[in-house]
């Protein structure tokens, strides 16, 4: 059974810094596209940082610049680097896996993270 398990999260002071990271278990294959949403409480989930078959990766607007993708394809892993943090990314992170080609989407289960000012 394939499962993404987030950890990282935590509570941290407005400026701080967090890395939230994401492990693949029940399997060792790839998927094409890996990415962190987030969902606010009364918000939809949206994404944050998108890896895939993109030459780079992608970002949204509100954290171009302060958050970092990265991939590690040996461990499998997937993290995110989260540095001048602001209030308004308090959420709860997702980790989300995607194989067109397996025809497989997966989710984790979400890590908390609160900023405070």
């Amino acid at each position: 059974q394939v499962q993404l398990v987030e950890s990282g999260g935590g509570s941290v002071h407005s400026g701080g810094s967090l890395r939230l990271s994401c492990a693949v278990s029940g399997t060792t294959d790839s998927f094409e596209v890996m990415a962190w949403y987030r969902q606010a409480p009364g918000e939809s989930r949206e994404v944050v940082a998108r890896s895939g078959s993109e030459s780079s990766p992608y970002y949204a607007d509100s954290v171009k610049g302060r958050f970092t993708i990265s991939r590690d394809y040996a461990k499998n892993t997937l993290s995110l680097q989260m540095d001048s943090l602001k209030r308004e990314d308090t959420a709860v992170y997702f980790c989300f896996a995607w194989s067109p080609r397996r025809n497989v989407v997966y989710w984790g289960q979400g890590t908390q993270v609160t900023v405070s000012s």
